[in-house]
């Protein structure tokens, strides 16, 4: 199976931030947001990878590269004009299906980190779509219960038996479930969609469940969700990976100070807090708690760093 990770949003909520990088390359806790998604699908066995690059593109290319580091294969497409959520995956299909066997793939939203059980999600998908064999499933959306559903945009259920998948029946509207960007689907559904830019949602599921068409859902039971779309939000995700947050497949230690950092012997350090290869601590810093000190990053003598990201190879820390 080959998994799409979509990468061309422009990060306009994060101002002067998301014109520095792509938001799906900004760093929780030392590494890339990308490289928490593309270790969750390489730990359920997913390793053929098609990432779409629109605003500074160039630095997702660099720094990940082929893949070979993360175990992964990853080919790019890039956007020279924004094509949304569905036009993206329209754009990519001789990427996704180079062999016109229609077989079913995983799309993601890059900007996610959670921990969502991949396994659980594909069984799910192949047992909607043997309960099914005289009505196409067009895809299965992967959904949270939420509170704040309505303001996200809501998805409506109904339960269709036991050992069924609960079939969507509006989306943007009421209900106590939100999409989390994620979706089981097939080429042959992606090219029903309009040449040009398009929303898998607003442009393909939602007109097409109303006209009669089966999209069904799965319901993951995932604690940690994040989303990064405004300086608040990449914050507090932060914050929250410093605590603990459960992931099934991490991209490594995410706590805790690198060997190689440079500590002066004055400096304070709480936890919780993350200090990554080759940084330095200078004279009479604090550090923590709430802190991230990106690789080779600087803490100047004398200051006070808490509830603070300071990116790699930098001094000025983002509050």
């Amino acid at each position: 199976m080959k998994a799409m990770l979509l990468c061309a949003g422009l990060g306009t909520r994060l101002g002067e931030l998301g014109e520095l990088r792509p938001k799906p390359m900004f760093p929780v806790c030392g590494r890339p947001i990308l490289e928490y998604g593309i270790a969750n699908l390489v730990g359920h066995g997913i390793t053929e990878l098609v990432i779409n690059t629109h605003h500074r593109g160039e630095i997702i290319r660099q720094e990940l590269g082929d893949g070979a580091r993360l175990g992964a294969r990853i080919q790019y497409v890039q956007e020279d004009a924004l094509l949304g959520t569905g036009g993206g995956l329209r754009h990519a299909l001789s990427l996704l299906d180079p062999h016109g066997r229609d077989e079913p793939f995983l799309s993601l939203n890059g900007k996610l980190i959670f921990d969502l059980d991949l396994t659980a999600l594909l069984a799910a998908y192949h047992r909607a779509v043997a309960a099914s064999p005289s009505e196409e499933v067009l895809g299965m959306m992967v959904v949270r219960r939420d509170p704040d559903a309505v303001a996200w945009g809501a998805v409506e259920l109904r339960e269709q038996g036991e050992g069924r998948a609960p079939r969507v029946t509006d989306i943007l509207g009421q209900g106590q479930h939100m999409f989390c960007g994620v979706h089981v689907t097939r080429p042959r559904v992606v090219a029903r969609l309009p040449d040009g830019e398009a929303c898998m949602v607003r442009q393909g599921y939602l007109p097409w469940l109303r006209a009669g068409g089966q999209v069904v859902a799965w319901e993951t039971p995932a604690v940690t969700f994040a989303e990064h779309s405004t300086p608040e939000r990449y914050l507090a995700s932060n914050w929250a990976l410093l605590d603990g947050a459960p992931l099934r497949y991490p991209p490594g230690k995410l706590t805790g100070v690198d060997p190689t950092a440079r500590v002066h012997p004055s400096a304070a350090l709480r936890e919780p807090l993350w200090v990554g290869p080759g940084a330095t601590i200078e004279e009479g810093a604090q550090v923590g708690p709430y802190a991230v000190v990106g690789a080779g990053a600087r803490v100047p003598a004398g200051t006070s760093l808490a509830r603070a990201v300071v990116w790699a190879g930098q001094s000025q820390p983002i509050k």
